[in-house]
């Protein structure tokens, strides 16, 4: 970036930038929603329907538990259709925070599933119930094999997008209950401890919770517009600051326009330079391909007219 300036400052944008990051969602996973959610609304009916005949409140409350699923399952879904849908006049960005949305709202649900089985766990500690183990083995049973199964058809996706990974925790999550609760009856059919049903729901909770604040945590720091996990802040900035002709820089922003997609703009100050297409396009490639940056937004000042950093960061000047 050399020779004369003259203009005061100018501004470099790259969106859909191919360098491998920038995804607008998984439509793979269209097939996994799509059976996932059919399988999990037929054992939720299955289930409930066996509550009414057999007059089991568990069994009802169970059904009302696994519902979440299939919620769970359709906000990601949806967000991950909605994120595919281009920009508008009025969305500017497009839809990708919904898939953003998607995962707090699956990391909130999770959490109160587990406040929900500890709940219930502590009420059965106080006064132990007995339980049809056969009946139960047999239903929780199929709720192992159709949470397993829906699961694993996120399994690839979970490190990728946060919102794969949500819907991923969340199946694995109920498979692990449902498998607790089918050795709970076992060894209480065996040995007739009441007191070993909920002990097992405390610990697979504590297990859960353990699993899924991370999740909550992510998610919750991207609906903050937080820098994404993934991204090195320091290293992004040492890159610009080490930019040939580049003298200073400000304003200097990360943030996630998705699960899968990541935000950046910042102003540098060059004086004397003028913006060179091949060298703007090196560095859009290198955000994207060492960063994971696919959608960088430069501003490239002279720094003539001393313009101010009031939106910067403290000792970003």
């Amino acid at each position: 970036m050399s020779g004369p300036h003259h203009h005061h400052s100018q501004s470099y944008h790259d969106h859909d930038h191919d360098h491998g990051h920038h995804h607008h969602g998984p439509a793979s996973y269209n097939t996994a929603f799509a059976v996932g959610t059919l399988l999990n609304l037929g054992f939720v009916a299955v289930e409930a329907g066996y509550g009414v005949w057999a007059h089991s409140l568990a069994l009802l409350a169970d059904a009302g538990h696994n519902f979440s699923d299939v919620i769970g399952l359709v906000m990601a879904w949806a967000a991950v259709w909605l994120s595919g849908r281009r920009a508008s006049r009025r969305h500017t960005y497009g839809f990708g925070r919904t898939t953003i949305m998607a995962s707090l709202i699956n990391g909130t649900l999770l959490l109160l599933g587990i406040g929900a089985v500890t709940w219930e766990a502590v009420l059965r500690l106080a006064h132990p119930q007995a339980v049809s183990a056969p009946v139960v083995m047999g239903v929780a049973g199929v709720g192992i094999v159709i949470n397993v199964g829906t699961a694993l058809m996120f399994l690839s996706g979970r490190k990728g997008d946060l919102n794969i990974r949500g819907t991923f925790l969340h199946m694995a999550s109920d498979a692990l209950v449902a498998l607790g609760v089918v050795a709970a009856a076992f060894l209480m059919g065996k040995t007739g401890w009441l007191w070993i049903d909920p002990a097992v729901s405390l610990g697979i909770g504590l297990v859960i919770l353990v699993g899924t604040w991370g999740l909550f945590r992510e998610s919750l720091d991207l609906a903050l517009d937080a820098v994404p996990d993934g991204v090195d802040r320091d290293g992004v900035e040492a890159y610009l600051r080490a930019l040939p002709g580049v003298e200073a820089l400000h304003d200097l922003h990360i943030w996630p326009l998705s699960t899968r997609s990541v935000a950046l703009t910042a102003h540098l100050v060059v004086p004397g330079a003028v913006v060179d297409d091949a060298a703007m396009e090196g560095i859009a490639a290198h955000l994207a391909d060492h960063f994971g940056i696919d959608h960088a937004t430069l501003q490239l000042e002279t720094g003539a007219d001393g313009i101010s950093c009031r939106l910067s960061e403290v000792h970003a000047c």
